[in-house]
């Protein structure tokens, strides 16, 4: 069969690895694709937001199926433009993406449907939103409603702090429009683990667990970026949590959305919080993680389009989704300066080094291929990927293979997994 990516970034090349290895799949396209994806598929200029092209595209080269990666075009409706011109495609539609599209829409949902999360209020005026924080208890966490690549959520230690990044956000409009309405909740203590789940609008199948990193230094200091580095599986997140999250949080999510007439159909993200009282989701996301995915899809042993046709039609049931007995670690290589400032155009030297070894991956997320070669053209640069049969033995080696790649500017954390240590 033929198929379709969307997207990019790490995320799709991660993707594009396992589709790849399908045994179901002759021939592979990516919309638009990176340096490294170029490498297992045949990559088309058509952007992510551009659905009517996107799907012209599909039905001139009868391509069969359609994994759409990012967030921006799945909010954006992309899944229903494909469904109305008869064309399978996998992902939510735009009425169940506002799942992401929207925090005070997700919010709103666990509130109503008792599903553990921290306290909250929305706002839709600045001067509001200051009043309330007068009478608030610090630290607190500011998130802009919208999509914000990641990087729209401010935590705040004190009054000043917290007055300062509502105008940030809903004034000066730090995340564009994404700052419209806010939300502020309460601070969370705790291990953050991430759990993805493959949906078909009943049944949900979380996969194994991950742990990104999103502070931009080591330490987790600096600014929140879409993630410098990850794991999996986490050793915070036990058997007891899932059982926990599976009664209280996956199932009641899926069964939410569907009282509510938004069927979710592909992959659904539970950003979760292990607090003293037990885990709370701290966010949703309505696609698979990037950098997470760079760490689950290695690990499973499923063919991938077995478990996404079964999601678009209601058999996942059927599925017994099952993942390798080892660990990954992640250690994205990012241009120095991001998430705000960086230069880009640098070639990258070492990629190579990665071809001939089992075990190890090196994800493109802002790459481009050029005359001089392959160079850097974004914040997030590459994802260096290990397995290892433990996590200890994954996280050596991930680091190891950091240093087979060479760039001007390259920079990334040290102390990815240092808690699994």
């Amino acid at each position: 069969m033929k198929v379709l990516i969307v997207g990019g970034g790490g995320r799709e090349h991660a993707i594009a690895e396992c589709v790849a290895k399908s045994k179901r799949v002759d021939k592979l396209y990516c919309a638009p694709g990176n340096a490294g994806i170029e490498e297992l598929a045949e990559c088309v200029p058509i952007s992510v937001m551009e659905f009517d092209q996107l799907a012209d595209f599909v039905e001139a080269n009868k391509i069969d199926f359609t994994i759409i990666g990012p967030d921006d075009p799945l909010v954006g409706g992309i899944v229903d433009v494909f469904e109305e011109r008869g064309l399978r495609v996998f992902g939510p539609r735009k009425n169940a993406a506002i799942i992401e599209g929207s925090k005070a829409f997700s919010k709103d949902l666990m509130k109503k449907y008792q599903i553990p999360t921290a306290s909250y209020e929305t706002f839709d005026h600045a001067e509001d939103a200051m009043a309330y924080l007068e009478k608030s208890t610090f630290p607190i966490v500011l998130k802009a409603d919208g999509l914000a690549l990641g990087k729209g959520v401010l935590i705040c230690n004190n009054l000043m702090e917290a007055k300062a990044g509502v105008k940030e956000i809903m004034l000066d409009k730090h995340f564009g429009n994404a700052g419209n309405k806010l939300v502020i909740e309460e601070f969370m203590t705790g291990r953050e683990v991430s759990v993805l789940c493959f949906c078909d609008g009943t049944t949900i199948l979380p996969m194994t667990s991950a742990q990104d990193h999103k502070r931009a230094k080591d330490g987790d200091q600096g600014l929140n970026t879409g993630g410098m580095g990850t794991f999996s599986p986490s050793p915070f997140y036990t058997k007891e949590f899932d059982e926990f999250c599976r009664k209280n949080i996956y199932q009641p999510t899926v069964d939410a959305m569907k009282a509510e007439g938004r069927e979710f159909v592909g992959v659904l993200y539970c950003g979760l919080m292990l607090t003293p009282q037990g885990p709370k989701v701290v966010e949703y996301n309505a696609r698979f993680g990037d950098p997470e995915a760079q760490v689950i899809l290695p690990r499973m042993k499923n063919d991938i389009i077995d478990v996404m046709e079964a999601c678009v039609d209601g058999r996942l049931a059927e599925i017994p989704l099952e993942f390798e007995d080892n660990a990954a670690v992640c250690v994205v290589l990012a241009s120095n300066g991001y998430p705000e400032k960086y230069d880009k155009g640098f070639v990258i030297q070492g990629l190579e080094s990665f071809s001939d070894k089992e075990d190890y991956f090196v994800f493109h997320a802002g790459t481009k291929k050029t005359d001089a070669g392959v160079v850097t053209n974004g914040g997030r640069v590459l994802g260096v990927t290990a397995l290892g049969t433990d996590l200890k033995e994954a996280r050596k080696k991930a680091y190891e293979a950091t240093e087979w790649i060479q760039f001007e500017n390259k920079y990334k954390r040290n102390d990815i997994g240092k808690a699994i240590m």
